[in-house]
């Protein structure tokens, strides 16, 4: 379902959009979405990004242009989540703190990576698979591992987001 309350860029393609669950996010120009992908509201996601099937990105995430992210991963944007208050009372949308995920241009996110919220993946860096991100990745890093830890550098080569004339 792609609801009424989602703002797509140009050229956007959402592969099976009948098996997608996107609501109140923004998804920017030539971006790619697979099939079983949910979006939440308060969720961005910029200019030609691909994100693969069965991948859950949670309110407060934003995805900056050009970012590749896996199969299976999946984006937490509360750290301490529960079903029920202290007192027993049922949470609501104001018991808990949203932390706002930011994911730098160019990055690279292996398939079922799991993203902690309140972190920041710099450009260009790379993320391992099975990779569970508990701490910020600086910029142009190679981590990996459970948790995931700096094992490398990528090269500092010069790169552009294709220049489409889209906006």
């Amino acid at each position: 379902m792609i609801a009424p309350s989602v703002t797509l860029g140009e050229g956007v393609v959402i592969h099976h959009p009948d098996l997608v669950n996107l609501y109140g996010c923004t998804i920017g120009a030539g971006s790619r979405i697979g099939t079983f992908v949910e979006i939440q509201k308060n969720a961005a996601i910029g200019r030609d990004c691909k994100i693969s099937s069965h991948t859950f990105i949670c309110e407060g995430v934003t995805i900056e242009d050009g970012v590749f992210v896996g199969h299976g991963v999946m984006f937490t944007n509360d750290m301490h989540p529960r079903a029920v208050n202290p007192d027993g009372s049922l949470q609501t949308d104001s018991d808990w703190e949203l932390l706002p995920t930011r994911v730098g241009r160019r990055v690279s996110i292996g398939s079922n990576a799991t993203i902690l919220p309140g972190l920041t993946i710099g450009e260009g860096a790379q993320v391992g698979a099975g990779a569970v991100v508990t701490r910020d990745v600086p910029s142009h890093a190679i981590v990996a591992g459970v948790p995931a830890r700096v094992i490398g550098r990528v090269a500092d080569a010069p790169y552009e987001i294709r220049s489409s004339g889209r906006k």
